[in-house]
């Protein structure tokens, strides 16, 4: 009797995965996006904007200083205790932070305590989604039919998208009050959503079954003692290799959206309301293709199609800023949805790319470890290197495309370099059960 109950958990978990990574990145893009628009002038005050944005990403990238431990810390949890529960915990604490910013006094009530509690929540933030991509991604795939790993690991992927879609809809809405009452109390409406959210995500996520690779290694008493120092003894080349390849997947998102925001506002004089608009646009374009890319991916073969995804977004910025400075918001929508198409495509594909690098006992610390290092190092310092890029080059959009362009070529090189670590590995027989099941489609 218990067969059909299996045979719909893929199903489930994936819709699971990507219900509650949907939550996780509403709150992580809330914080996002209240950074470019209004966090700055009532958390950090001042005459200079220019300062006063800086301050406000400064504290989004504090979030991102506490995932790669965070990333170790829950990887060492998930190999050793299982992917649910890790889940479950992480999804509690993004939910519960996100909440207590909306409740946050300002500057203008209580001094300098304002911007330290809002750090704090940040970085409660940063811990929750250091631990949430991994395990997410892993419930998904582990629990996917053999040969379908890498487009089941999509579905959590698709959360990303998602979320935005809901935090777009949310600022949309509270930034059509007056600006005396967003900055007043309308700024802290998409935050309180979350606690509803939260609610919703662990329901849902409470229904999936602990991950069937993880229960067999865990029966056959293959658990690591320490997956966390083992992966970094035994796998730190793929570790390295698959940060450097999800580089444009991570950062590129915060560099179209979240500073993208920031630059045509206060660059560009475009109103607040007509970039949230576009960015909604983009976001429902970028839903709608990243199952297509997961799909392509898996006709193709995975490094095949992300030599080809990250090729290919070396070159998009340059129409992108092209047609954005046009100031036409259908020229807006065109330029950033060519940019955002090919690297979603990377960050669709990528994440079951990297899963068959490692064995399942380290799988969890060995692909957190390596997305968290990647999110620290290029996606929390995007919108500052963007906004000190703008600040410096006024007038000149020509050093930004370049940076997203150097940004694409890391991933480029990171693809390459691990697909080629994957084939080896695969020859001697010591790799993930997926990539020995697809050998030529990682190749």
């Amino acid at each position: 009797m218990s067969h059909p109950v299996h045979t719909r958990q893929p199903v489930r978990a994936a819709a699971a995965a990507f219900i509650g990574t949907t939550v996780e990145f509403y709150d992580f893009y809330a914080y996002a996006t209240a950074a470019a628009l209004v966090l700055g002038e009532i958390f950090f005050p001042g005459t200079n904007r220019f300062a006063s944005t800086l301050a406000s990403f400064a504290t989004f990238f504090a979030g991102f200083v506490a995932r790669p431990l965070s990333g170790m810390v829950f990887g060492h949890l998930g190999d050793r205790l299982g992917r649910k529960k890790m889940l479950l915990l992480t999804m509690f604490l993004m939910g519960g932070a996100t909440t207590g910013i909306g409740l946050l006094p300002t500057y203008a009530s209580i001094g300098v305590w304002a911007p330290v509690m809002l750090v704090t929540l940040r970085i409660v933030q940063g811990i929750a989604a250091g631990g949430e991509w991994g395990g997410a991604v892993l419930m998904s795939s582990e629990h996917a039919p053999q040969g379908r790993k890498t487009f089941f690991a999509s579905f959590p992927q698709m959360g990303s998208p998602a979320g935005l879609l809901l935090t777009l809809i949310a600022f949309r809405l509270v930034t059509s009050l007056d600006h005396a009452s967003f900055v007043s109390w309308g700024w802290r409406l998409p935050f309180l959503a979350s606690f509803v959210l939260l609610l919703i995500g662990l329901a849902i996520r409470f229904g999936v079954e602990e991950s069937p690779e993880f229960e067999r290694a865990r029966a056959a008493g293959k658990l690591a003692v320490a997956p966390v120092s083992e992966v970094l003894r035994t796998h730190l080349r793929p570790i390295l290799l698959a940060a450097a390849a999800t580089t444009i997947g991570a950062a590129g998102f915060f560099f179209t959206n979240t500073f993208m925001i920031s630059y045509v506002t206060t660059w560009l004089s475009i109103p607040k309301t007509t970039i949230l608009d576009c960015l909604f646009v983009v976001t429902i374009i970028q839903l709608l293709s990243q199952p297509v890319s997961a799909w392509l991916a898996s006709r193709i073969g995975d490094a095949r199609f992300l030599t080809l995804a990250a090729s290919v977004s070396i070159f998009t910025p340059y129409p992108m800023f092209l047609l954005v400075n046009t100031q036409q918001p259908v020229a807006i929508i065109a330029g950033i949805s060519l940019a955002v198409v090919t690297l979603s495509a990377v960050y669709a594909v990528i994440a079951g790319f990297m899963t068959a690098a490692f064995p399942t006992r380290l799988r969890y610390s060995g692909i957190s470890i390596a997305y968290q290092l990647c999110a620290t190092v290029a996606a929390g310092t995007t919108p500052l290197i963007g906004t000190m890029l703008a600040q410096r080059f006024q007038g000149q959009w020509v050093p930004l495309a370049l940076f997203f362009s150097l940004l694409s070529l890391v991933s480029l090189g990171g693809i390459i370099g691990l697909a080629r670590y994957q084939q080896r590995v695969a020859l001697h027989g010591d790799v993930a059960p997926q990539a020995q099941a697809q050998p030529q489609a990682q190749g």
